[in-house]
Order: C-alpha cells, then structure tokens, then sequence
C-alpha cells in the first residue's frame, strides 16, 4: 500500500532522514519508534508533503505521491493526526469533524460518517455542541481522530497519539486504534 525507497529529507540545510526504506501492507498497524529528533515525525511529514523530500520516492498505492501537495494526498485516501491535540480550539467539536469532511459533498455521507464516529467516540456525541478549547487533552485527542476518519481513509498517520496523556486515557486511546484498524485502515503510528 505505501513504499517509501531511500527517502532523505529535513530542514533548510539539516539532513534528518537518510536513505529511509519503509514498507506498508494493507490492514497493517506499523510503529515508528525512535527518540525525540528522530526523524519519525519527519517521515510523516514527507509522506503528507508537508516537507519536501530532497531524494527518494514515496508511492501511495502504486501511485507516485513524492512532493505531492498535501490536499492532492488527503484526496488519494491518507489522513494525518499531528503530535500535540490540534483541534481548531474556537469551533465546536460538531464543526471540527465536519472540518475533517470538507471533501464530501453529499450531505447524507457526511451524516452516516458523523453517526460513525459518535459511535466510536461516545463523549464527542455528548459534547458535540461544546468548543473544542473545553474539552479534556484525551477528548481532543479522540476529536483529531475522529476528524481524520471523517473521509474513511484508506490509510491514516498517528504522531504521537498518547502524548500527554494519562495512562488510563493512552489505554483508551490505543483500543480506539485497533478498533479503526479492524474497519480495514491502515495505520501508521509514531511514539517514543
């Protein structure tokens, strides 16, 4: 499903990544884990085209997807939960996952979606009139998720999903991820 072939990369002159060779299968949840500096966030990075590979290839697919805009990626079927809980903190948690829908059309797709993800995600229903900024860091955590599952993505990145997070609360989190995964998602995560 994904290849990535001698990737290199990093920041203005900094070289991060080198000759990175990764192989993703269908229904697969692969770990990337590292220290901090790493490069694990990095790899996402360049897989979203949030950063520009400098050498190398990704493949999405059997699709080139190297230096691809990012909304070019979001609409090949590949969602991205950045580290740190980014929520858009001034709208409501129902505006957020619609955020994550922007893409569909059909109103009736984004109700069956909305309806999936409350399912998975019983205290966003319970707080869907709520802002974001009042939620719990675990419950915007459960938001970032559930707004990247709103296209039912083949394929979804996980930076760091427990950081910060209370044991209880990482548990949680960690079943919610083999839960996704058991819908047919591919998942890559990052942690420490």
């Amino acid at each position: 499903m994904l290849k990535i072939k001698d990737l290199e990369s990093g920041y203005e002159k900094l070289q991060v990544l080198k000759e990175i060779n990764l192989e993703i299968k269908p229904n697969e949840i692969v770990a990337i884990i590292g220290p901090n500096g790493s490069g694990k966030s990095t790899v996402l990075k360049c897989i979203m085209g949030l950063l520009k590979t400098w050498k190398g290839n990704i493949s999405f697919n059997n699709k080139n997807i190297t230096n691809k805009r990012p909304d070019e990626i979001v609409k090949l079927g590949i969602s991205y939960v950045p580290q740190g809980r980014l929520v858009f903190q001034t709208m409501t948690v129902l505006e957020n996952l619609e955020m994550g829908a922007y893409l569909i059309k059909d109103k009736l797709i984004i109700k069956n979606r909305l309806e999936k993800v409350f399912e998975m995600f019983p205290i966003l229903k319970e707080r869907q009139t709520q802002l974001a900024s009042f939620l719990s860091g675990g419950q915007q955590q459960m938001l970032s998720i559930a707004r990247a599952l709103m296209l039912q993505p083949e394929l979804i990145l996980l930076d760091e999903p427990s950081l910060g997070l209370s044991p209880k609360l990482m548990t949680e989190i960690f079943k919610k991820i083999k839960e996704i995964n058991k819908e047919e998602t591919t998942i890559i995560l990052v942690e420490q």
